[in-house]
C-alpha cells in the first residue's frame, strides 16, 4: 500500500508499534488511548484525551513519534496533538485550547526550544554551570570562557543548559548563526560527505562558518583519529575568529581516554564547569517544576519527598519516576498519593520482602550502630558519648 492510500488511523498504528518497538509496550500504554483525526499537507492531527497525557507525549515521546513518521512517510512529516472536546457545553471554549503544530526545531542549529533557562532549576550542585552559560549566551562574542566546557554525570542537565545557551542567542541575537549538534552527529556527517564523494568542503562550511558551536557529548570522539583531526581544525578556524564553542562532556578533558593531547589541552584553554548529582532540595524543586510544566496542581510535600529520597542521582531518572506515577494516577482516574507513588515506582525501587527498604541515612546509620552495641539512640547523640 502506498503512502497516498494510508488512511490516518493506519499510519498513526504504524508510528505507534514502531515506537513501542523501541520503547516497550508498558512505556509508551498513553498512546493506545490516541486518536488519528486527520493527515493533510504533511500534518497528522492525532486528538488525546487531556492535557496530561498530551503533555507526557510531547515531553517524553515526541523525538520518538517524529522518528517514526519521517521512517514510515519517508518525510517530514508533523504531528499535531490536539486535547478532545469533552461536552457540546464545552466546544467553543475547547477550540481555543487545541493546541497548533508543534513547532519543529530549527533544522540549522537542531535547537529544542523546551529548554530555556527560565525552567532549568538552578541549585549549588549546578548553580556555578549555569551561570557560566548564562554568561556564555548573554555575550556569545567568543572573548570570554571560550570554549566553555560543562561535564558531569548522565542526565544531570548538561544538555539542558546547552539548548538553553543556543535558545538564548537565538532570541537575543538573531544576526548570529548558531548551530548544536552531538559529536556523534558530527562524525556521522563527516563520513556520510565522504561516502558520496563530495568530499568534505560542504561539511567543513555548515561548521566553520557559524558564529557559536554548540557541541554535546564530546568524548564520543574518544578513539576516533579522523574525527578528531577534522575537529581540530573545526576548532582552531572558530576560535581564531573569536567564534563561541561550547562542549559538554561526563568527563573531565584530562579523564577522557584516547583523546588527543593537543585537543585536550584546547578544550582547557577557557572555563570549565562541574554539574555535580542534585542535593535533597533541588531534587524536590525539580519535581515541583516538572508537575507544573506537566499541568498538575501542586505536588504535594511528601510525594515529592519520597521520590527525592530515593532517586539522588539522575535527573531524568527523577522526572521519569514522577511521569510513571502521574500516568498510573491519571489512568486509573485516582488521586495520587503515596500508596499510587509506590504501586508505580515498586519494580524500580529497591524492595524487602515486606515492601521497600529504609533509607541509608546518618540517623538510620545511627539506629544500626546503637542495636549493635547494646546503646540507647540518645547516648550517641549526647555529648558524652
Amino acid at each position: 500500500m502506498s503512502m497516498a492510500d494510508k488512511t490516518a488511523g493506519e499510519i498513526w498504528a504504524e508510528v505507534i508499534d514502531t515506537v513501542e518497538r523501541g520503547l516497550g509496550g508498558n512505556t509508551v500504554i498513553w498512546l493506545r488511548q490516541t486518536k488519528a483525526e486527520s493527515f493533510a499537507n504533511g500534518v497528522l492531527s492525532v486528538s488525546v484525551q487531556n492535557v496530561f497525557t498530551k503533555n507526557v507525549i510531547e515531553e517524553e515521546y515526541l523525538k520518538q513519534i517524529r522518528s517514526a513518521l519521517k521512517s514510515i512517510t519517508n518525510a517530514n512529516t508533523e504531528v499535531n496533538f490536539v486535547v478532545q472536546i469533552e461536552s457540546p457545553s464545552e466546544e467553543a471554549d475547547q477550540k481555543k485550547k487545541e493546541v497548533s503544530p508543534v513547532s519543529s526545531s530549527d533544522p540549522s542549529s537542531s535547537l529544542n526550544p523546551k529548554y530555556a533557562f527560565d525552567n532549568f532549576v538552578v541549585g549549588p550542585s549546578n548553580r556555578f554551570s549555569y551561570n557560566a552559560a548564562l554568561a556564555v549566551a548573554e555575550s556569545p562574542d567568543g572573548k570570554a570562557y571560550n570554549p566553555l566546557f560543562i561535564y558531569g554525570g548522565v542526565g544531570l542537565g548538561k544538555t539542558h543548559l546547552m539548548h538553553a545557551i543556543g535558545n538564548y542567542i537565538k532570541d537575543n541575537n538573531p544576526n548570529l548563526k548558531v548551530l548544536y549538534m552531538s559529536s556523534e552527529t558530527f562524525m556521522n556527517e563527516m563520513i556520510e560527505a565522504v561516502r558520496r564523494g563530495m568530499g568534505t568542503s560542504e561539511f567543513r562550511n555548515k561548521y566553520r562558518t557559524v558564529d557559536v558551536l554548540l557541541i554535546d557529548d564530546i568524548q564520543f570522539m574518544r578513539g576516533k583519529d579522523g574525527t578528531q583531526e577534522e575537529f581540530f581544525h573545526t576548532f582552531n578556524t572558530l576560535h581564531s575568529s573569536q567564534k563561541q564553542i561550547v562542549l559538554s562532556s561526563d568527563s573531565h578533558p584530562k579523564d577522557i581516554p584516547a583523546l588527543e593531547e593537543r585537543l585536550r589541552s584546547r578544550f582547557e584553554w577557557g572555563l570549565i564547569t562541574f554539574i555535580e548529582p542534585p542535593e535533597l532540595e533541588t531534587r524536590i524543586a525539580i519535581l515541583k517544576k516538572k508537575s507544573e510544566e506537566l499541568g498538575i496542581d501542586e505536588l504535594a510535600d511528601d510525594i515529592a519527598m519520597f521520590i527525592a529520597d530515593r532517586v539522588t542521582s539522575n535527573i531524568r531518572e527523577l522526572e521519569g519516576c514522577l511521569i510513571r506515577a502521574l500516568a498510573l494516577a491519571d489512568l486509573d482516574d485516582v488521586p495520587l498519593t503515596i500508596d499510587i507513588v509506590k504501586e508505580a515506582l515498586k519494580d524500580i525501587m529497591p524492595k524487602e520482602s515486606d515492601g521497600y527498604k529504609e533509607l541509608i541515612t546518618a540517623e538510620s546509620i545511627k539506629k544500626v550502630v546503637a542495636k549493635h552495641f547494646n546503646v540507647r539512640l540518645s547516648d550517641i547523640k549526647s555529648d558524652k558519648r
